[in-house]
């Protein structure tokens, strides 16, 4: 790592290294003999039980045989999932109480059924629902699902729901992860069961295939077949094809200026006359790959950042393969945002850089700061993170799958493949929103016979990346399971990390909506950080929150300074505090940006090219 004396250091001719297994930031070993952690770091143990390899007939059965579970449950521990549901059952059955009130629940669910089926649904349109959808479930939108008896079926459904979600929570003794699980997995199957999902009880459906004289019917006949087709062999969904990338995706023009064995740092063209003389550097997780900021040339945040007059770098992580299993957190700090950072203050020389992490990105950004406040490294004007999280103790839905059984489990489904594999990850993701992103697909491409049209986001969706086996174990137990980030057990370079010492502005978005990085749980960077945080809560989720281009549809945010001698204020009472605006976040960032950076000055030159953007580790499958 350099410290602050390489911003004098004088720019070399080019960026590139001939050898790709080399990195410009330093290296104690090779990836595959790193090793364990200092004394006092995070728990020698944690290292040892991540690299465990053992020839021994019994381990290796165990792990052979996790393994092919995993592969038919889709990574899911059946141990985890029996054990929420025991821990439940048990204390519902020790607790008479609960189980008077949810019968006596379920007699006054069924007297208002019966008084609705009697006093209402004949009236048809006219008829006042005994129950109403939550906001966000659509399934029942349709003017036809007001008639009898289809009006009987969905309200009696989602009584039914209301009922199990009752029955699933506020059970005395069980632990909050078990009543979450249990709930989730609860909904889950009643969502498989919904009247929605078959033609038998979906008017929609059925006044669509007497209009179409079946005709819909077919057409999701073969749809079916062709996604089954696609699946089956690793395919992107229908309708992706009309994306490529360089071509409508990820068009603005750059030029690849450093490779190593794990990110090419892309260098884009400035699109005005002056720039900003703070270059930016922007890293994406590698649980994504990077053109999520790249997108159409109208919905590009890159192409918004150069015309506002930054000179912009971007990483472009590798796809791992199973020769990368050994690939842990250090090496992506080190081989991936360090050897960026360095590559870029070798481009800009003497000029401090704004670092930009998105997600997986944002949580490695703020690491990879800490190390550098610890090392007096005063190389980063600002920090801004999209979706990051800091502190995992809140991290919404997907903390249903970190425990000890459940990361057990998938260590042992990557330690036989040496990654994570995309249709785990990609399942964990779409069950959050099962509604939204597996049974609305049903609905509409098998049973209505419609194509949705993929937008471009779609189809960067469609485009998923693999997750090191070491990497991902670290990340589950050290950040996910442990929180050892915002407790201050992560080590980085052999000595431990305290957010506290970042001494850069921050300026941190979060989305409404997220499920994957719940805002409430990003907005805890206010408790881990001494420093200014203009906090920015935007409309959308995860994805779409962040690609929130001017001229977006409904677009809206709040903002907020809080500087570092201001008091504490929860989630709650900001939100009451923040003053909401209409339209996209990003002028309200690029102002930002802009009052912490320089007057104009000329653009810099480019580095010397190896390859033009994208890429080439973007276009690896």
């Amino acid at each position: 790592m350099n410290d602050a004396k390489s911003l004098s250091t004088e720019r070399q001719p080019a960026l590139q290294q001939t050898d790709l297994g080399l990195s410009s930031a330093p290296q104690s070993a090779a990836p595959s003999q790193i090793a364990p952690s200092a004394p006092g770091g995070p728990v020698a143990g944690d290292e040892a039980q991540i690299l465990h390899r053992t020839d021994q007939p019994a381990d290796v059965l165990d792990r052979a045989l996790h393994a092919s579970l995993a592969r038919l449950t889709g990574g899911l521990s059946p141990a985890a999932l029996a054990g929420a549901y025991w821990d439940w059952a048990a204390h519902l059955a020790a607790s008479p109480g609960k189980q008077l009130q949810l019968a006596d629940k379920a007699m006054r669910k069924a007297a208002r059924f019966a008084k609705y089926a009697v006093t209402e649904a004949w009236r048809g349109p006219d008829a006042a629902p005994c129950i109403e959808p939550l906001p966000q479930d659509r399934r029942f939108a349709h003017e036809s699902w007001r008639r009898w008896p289809y009006n009987l079926i969905y309200q009696g459904f989602l009584l039914n729901q209301q009922l199990w979600h009752s029955a699933a929570t506020d059970v005395g003794g069980v632990t909050k992860q078990h009543e979450d699980v249990v709930d989730f997995a609860s909904r889950q199957l009643l969502d498989v069961f919904s009247p929605t999902n078959s033609l038998l009880t979906n008017p929609e459906a059925q006044e669509r295939t007497v209009q179409e004289g079946g005709a819909n019917l077919l057409r999701g006949f073969f749809n079916f077949l062709e996604d089954f087709e696609r699946s089956s062999n690793g395919r992107r969904p229908a309708g992706a094809e009309a994306y490529q990338l360089g071509k409508n995706l990820a068009t603005s023009r750059g030029e690849v200026i450093f490779r190593n064995r794990l990110i090419e740092l892309i260098q884009y063209a400035p699109t005005t006359d002056k720039v900003r003389p703070e270059p930016m550097l922007i890293v994406p997780a590698w649980i994504m790959k990077y053109y999520i900021l790249d997108l159409s040339a109208h919905n590009s945040m890159v192409r918004y950042l150069t015309d506002q007059g930054f000179t912009v770098f971007i990483i472009s992580w590798k796809n791992p393969t199973e020769s990368d299993r050994d690939l842990g957190m250090e090496d992506y700090r080190n081989l991936g945002f360090m050897a960026a950072l360095d590559a870029v203050t070798k481009a800009v020389p003497q000029a401090r850089v704004h670092a930009v992490g998105y997600c997986l990105g944002g949580t490695l950004l703020a690491i990879a700061a800490a190390a550098m406040a610890r090392d007096d490294d005063r190389r980063l004007q600002s920090l801004t993170l999209l979706a990051a999280q800091t502190d995992f103790t809140e991290a919404g839905e997907l903390t249903l799958f970190i425990n000890e059984s459940q990361i057990h489990f998938l260590e042992d489904l990557m330690w036989e493949m040496g990654y994570l594999d995309t249709r785990q990850m990609a399942g964990a993701f779409q069950l959050l929103r099962s509604n939204d992103l597996i049974w609305s697909h049903v609905r509409k491409a098998y049973l209505l016979g419609e194509r949705d049209e993929l937008s471009d986001l779609m189809a960067w969706n469609a485009d998923a990346t693999r997750m090191p086996y070491r990497m991902h174990s670290e990340y589950l137990r050290r950040l996910f399971l442990d929180n050892d980030l915002a407790e201050g057990r992560l080590h980085a370079g052999g000595r431990a990390v305290a957010l506290h010492d970042i001494r850069a502005p921050i300026f941190a978005v979060g989305a409404l909506r997220d499920h994957v990085a719940p805002w409430k749980s990003t907005y805890k960077i206010h408790l881990l950080t001494e420093v200014e945080v203009t906090y920015l809560l935007a409309t959308g989720g995860h994805n779409a929150g962040i690609v929130s281009e001017p001229g977006h549809r409904r677009a809206g945010f709040q903002v907020l300074t809080k500087k570092a001698q201001d008091h504490y204020s929860d989630p709650d009472e900001w939100l009451k505090l923040a003053p909401h605006k209409e339209g996209s976040w990003w002028p309200e960032w690029a102002r930002w940006l802009g009052e912490r950076s320089g007057d104009f000055v000329a653009p810099p030159p480019m580095a010397e090219s190896i390859c033009p953007a994208p890429g080439t580790y973007v276009l690896e499958p």
